[in-house]
C-alpha cells in the first residue's frame, strides 16, 4: 500500500486549519502522515492535537515548529522541512495543501491515482481550486461545498478522472499540489533564498522543468480555498514581492509576478529602474483605495 503524506505550513489561520482537519477526516483516502509545519505559532498544537490520523487510527498530526528569523515567514524552508519529515517517515506520495484549503473528499484519491499512473507518476501534479465566499457564522457546510464549486478562471480545471499534462509552469501554484517523493528529490525542494510572499512557487516549477518534470493538472483533485480578506493587488506584500522578484530574476533572467508589479506601478508603489531591468520601491506611493478580495 502506497504511503501518503499531507503537508501543510501554517502561521495563524487557526479556524482555517481546523476546517482542513475536518475536511481531511472525510477523505476517501486517509493520509498515513499529516505533517503541519508551524512557523512561529505554538498555538498550532492545540488545533491538530486530535483528528486526522494514520489510516483512520485517530492519531493526531505531527507538528514541527520552525522559527522565523525575520518578520517575513520562511515559506520555502517550511515546505522543505515538512517534505523531509514525510520522506523520513516513509511517505511515497507528498500532497501539499495551503492552510486555507479544504480538500474535497476525492482530492487525495485523485492525486494518488495520478502519482501511481506510469504516464503521470513523475509529474508535478496540480489540482483545481475554487475560491469560497465568506462562511456563515457556524462555518462552511462541508456537505454542500461541491454544490458551489466554481473553478478559478486563470487555471485549468479538467473534469474528474482527467489529467492534462504539459501545463504552463508559470501557472503552478503551491496552495494545492502533489508529487512522488522521487520527483521531489529530483527537483531538490524549494529555494530557501525566498522569504515571505511571492516567487518561490514559480521558482519551484522552473526547477521542475529544468529536471525534465512536466506540470500536470489533475481534474479530480479539487480543493476549496476558504475566504479571507486581502488586497488585490497584494500591496501588503509589495516589499517581499520586490525582493523575491529580484532573487528570481538573478536565477532565471526574467521577472515573475509581472501583473502585480504593473499594478503596483500604476498605484505609485514601485517604478522601473532606468535601464528597465528591474524595479525599485518608491518612498511616496500614490494613495488609492484598496480592492478587498479573496486571494491567496
Amino acid at each position: 500500500m502506497t504511503s501518503v503524506a499531507v503537508i501543510t505550513i501554517a502561521h495563524g489561520r487557526h479556524a482555517h486549519l481546523a476546517g482542513q482537519v475536518r475536511a481531511l477526516a472525510r477523505s476517501t483516502v486517509q493520509p498515513d502522515h499529516y505533517i503541519v509545519v508551524a512557523m512561529d505559532d505554538p498555538g498550532i498544537d492545540d488545533i491538530v492535537g486530535v483528528g486526522v490520523g494514520a489510516r483512520g487510527t485517530g492519531r493526531g498530526a505531527t507538528v514541527i515548529h520552525l522559527p522565523a528569523r525575520t518578520e517575513q515567514l520562511p515559506l520555502s524552508a517550511a515546505r522543505n522541512v515538512g517534505a523531509a519529515a514525510a520522506i523520513a517517515s516513509g511517505a511515497e506520495v507528498l500532497v501539499f495543501l495551503d492552510v486555507d484549503c479544504l480538500p474535497s473528499p476525492g482530492l487525495l484519491e485523485a492525486y494518488v491515482a495520478a502519482a501511481l499512473d506510469p504516464t503521470t507518476g513523475g509529474d508535478l501534479l496540480c489540482g483545481p481550486v475554487s475560491y469560497l465566499s465568506p462562511p456563515p457564522s457556524d462555518g462552511y457546510d462541508l456537505d454542500t461545498l461541491e454544490d458551489v464549486w466554481t473553478a478559478h478562471p486563470a487555471r485549468p480545471a479538467p473534469d474528474a478522472g482527467t489529467v492534462v499534462r504539459g501545463g504552463d509552469p508559470q501557472l503552478f501554484w503551491s496552495l494545492s499540489f502533489a508529487l512522488t517523493a522521487h520527483a521531489w528529490q529530483r527537483i531538490g525542494g524549494f529555494c530557501e533564498l525566498y522569504v515571505g510572499y511571492g516567487g518561490e512557487d514559480t521558482d519551484f516549477a522552473q526547477l521542475a522543468v529544468t529536471r525534465g518534470i512536466e506540470l500536470a493538472w489533475v481534474g479530480g483533485a479539487r480543493a476549496h480555498h476558504q475566504y479571507h480578506p486581502t488586497t488585490s493587488p497584494p500591496v501588503q506584500h509589495v516589499d517581499a514581492i520586490l525582493r523575491n522578484g529580484a532573487i528570481f530574476h538573478s536565477r532565471w533572467g526574467w521577472w515573475p509576478m509581472g501583473g502585480w508589479l504593473d499594478a503596483f506601478e500604476a498605484r505609485g508603489l514601485v517604478a522601473r529602474t532606468p535601464d528597465k531591468s528591474g524595479w525599485v520601491r518608491l518612498a511616496e506611493p500614490v494613495p488609492l483605495s484598496s480592492n478587498i478580495a479573496n486571494s491567496t
